[in-house]
């Protein structure tokens, strides 16, 4: 039996710590054979060795994210504790600031997390992971955090046309009435983080673009967000399209999910072309997303499994 112990700064600190009636520390206790105590402007760990250390490690990191964001939502600290019981890194990524009052965006596991810091750390990013993962919705998030602190001047949202069984010829109306719902999913996401009225005037000053991606080609893109979305569905040419289109002071995102390819038979997916054929290139990150990151509906992570172990079966 050993003991450790650490030092809070006051009251408030170890409240933020601990949680309200002490919730924070019942999640501590649940996954950590340790006793836990404060007193005396300290708090007390015992147990017996890797307890010990595993209790410490996770306040530590608590409280680092308490001097870093301030409260912590009991998502996060179950973050830290599945990070540190399972022996896994953690990266310590900020709430992404999109300045809407009262609404915050932050990553919910260790996996999100490396995947906000590579965007914030690179400007080519490559995210691949199943449905749910957050790879659009976080990327969306960077991008108007970069727009409202002036890093970029403009966000450019693209995605191809590629029909999931369907005919765009089988739908009503013009050409942008015909793609608008191949779009729509990174306007929701938009729509979370901003004013209706805000995005409107945006797209009309040419700050905000949403465009399929037939509609690249021949363009500079300067000072610019890119996030290509879907772009499993996307071919080698037109991956090559899209990456060229960069410009100076300009960052490119690019989000798929590999299993889920919806291009004509032997045609092979630009986006597992680019991650093989880019891998050793300076300024290149790639990040991989699992079944452990999905956020939906906790059915969802239930039904990827079950897809992927048909899919693991059949081979």
């Amino acid at each position: 039996m050993i003991e450790a112990t650490i030092p809070v700064s006051g009251v408030d600190e170890l409240l933020l710590l601990l949680g309200t009636s002490d919730q924070h520390l019942r999640r501590i206790h649940n996954s950590v054979a340790a006793k836990i105590s404060a007193r005396d402007g300290r708090i007390h760990v015992r147990g017996d060795e890797n307890a010990v250390m595993q209790a410490t490690a996770i306040i530590e990191q608590l409280k680092k994210a308490v001097v870093r964001d301030g409260a912590l939502e009991p998502e996060h600290v179950s973050q830290i504790i599945a990070a540190v019981t399972d022996g896994n890194p953690i990266v310590a990524t900020s709430i992404v600031d999109i300045h809407k009052p009262g609404y915050k965006v932050r990553p919910r596991t260790p996996g999100q997390s490396r995947y906000v810091q590579a965007i914030r750390d690179h400007d080519l990013v490559f995210c691949a992971g199943p449905a749910g993962t957050g790879k659009t919705y976080l990327a969306v998030a960077t991008a108007v955090e970069s727009l409202f602190e002036r890093q970029i001047g403009k966000i450019v949202l693209v995605r191809p046309a590629v029909e999931a069984g369907e005919s765009l010829g089988y739908l009503p109306g013009d050409m942008q009435a015909k793609i608008n719902p191949y779009l729509r999913p990174l306007l929701d996401a938009l729509r979370e983080m901003m004013d209706y009225e805000q995005i409107k005037r945006y797209m009309a000053d040419d700050v905000i673009e949403v465009v399929p991606l037939a509609y690249m080609r021949g363009r500079t893109l300067n000072n610019a967000f890119i996030i290509m979305d879907e772009a499993q569905n996307t071919t080698v040419s037109q991956m090559k399209m899209c990456l060229t289109r960069m410009g100076m002071n300009s960052k490119v995102v690019v989000s798929g999910d590999t299993s889920q390819v919806d291009l004509p038979p032997h045609t092979k997916s630009g986006l597992v072309d680019a991650i093989a054929r880019l891998r050793n290139i300076r300024g290149f990150a790639r990040v991989s997303l699992g079944n452990d990151d999905i956020v939906r509906h906790r059915l969802v992570q239930e039904i990827v499994k079950a897809y992927d172990d048909g899919v693991r079966k059949k081979k």
